[in-house]
């Protein structure tokens, strides 16, 4: 099962389909399970902004992987055991928040990866490899596959984009809207066309490093724009937001 969820989330993105998800907020494995059967490529559980642990996170994990969903988990910080403990317990990509240089994107790839192309901790009796039911190498190997998100988050993370794109293990380069637009001059304006000139200019960077691009929207409009323009990770809203737009939509109806 496991395979089969990372194929169908990597043959998307290798044929250049976009890839849709929300980040998740909620405690209840239940919630996950409803965003995986409705369709959901990926699914953010959310330790950065949000009420959950890691011991939560495991659970989550689990109810993403019945409906077939790639679980993916924003980290808190940048560090070790972070990083660490979320691939331990199963999770198939990772995004690390608050990404600004070069020297932010090598430790993550250090923290996120086995030797030889990083130096993360190294423990078999953990979920991720079966509690030492995986053949040892099997396991290192397969660990080194999954996907490495980094969010560049601010002013001075645009302006040394290119230099962080060198860094070798990036998967994802994820991108907020509003960043951009402040480092543009023309903050808020999202759609700005400094803003979308900026975007396919970061996008042509990443592509030539054999990077992804990925982006945050809340609203159907942008989504289908960041596709149109050829984003590959597009992340749709939070599922309580999600959530609340459709119970409005119901009271408003009546």
């Amino acid at each position: 099962m496991v395979k089969e969820i990372k194929m169908q989330f990597i043959e998307k993105l290798k044929k250049g389909q976009s890839v849709l998800g929300p980040f998740s907020k909620t405690s209840d494995p239940a919630m996950i399970e409803v965003m995986g059967y409705a369709g959901f490529d990926f699914i953010i559980i959310d330790l950065e902004h949000g009420p959950n642990t890691i011991l939560h996170a495991q659970d989550l994990i689990r109810a993403t992987k019945i409906t077939g969903s790639f679980p993916i988990i924003r980290v808190a910080n940048n560090s070790a055991e972070d990083i660490g403990k979320a691939l331990d317990i199963g999770a198939m990509g990772i995004q690390v928040p608050q990404i600004t240089s070069a020297e932010d994107a090598n430790k993550a790839v250090q923290y996120a990866k086995f030797s030889p192309i990083g130096m993360r901790g190294v423990c078999r009796f953990v979920r991720a490899a079966e509690y030492s039911n995986k053949d040892r190498f099997e396991y290192f190997k397969e660990a080194n596959q999954q996907y490495l998100i980094l969010q560049l988050e601010g002013v001075e993370a645009i302006e040394n984009f290119d230099e962080i794109v060198t860094v070798a293990g990036i998967d994802i380069i994820f991108l907020g809207p509003y960043d951009l637009s402040q480092a543009l001059g023309v903050s808020g304006q999202i759609n700005h066309p400094a803003v979308i000139a900026k975007m396919k200019h970061i996008m042509n960077g990443c592509k030539d490093k054999g990077i992804k691009t990925g982006v945050f929207t809340d609203n159907m409009v942008d989504a289908k724009k960041w596709k149109e323009v050829g984003v590959d990770y597009i992340s749709f809203s939070v599922d309580v937001g999600i959530m609340l737009e459709a119970c409005k939509d119901i009271v408003n109806r009546l």
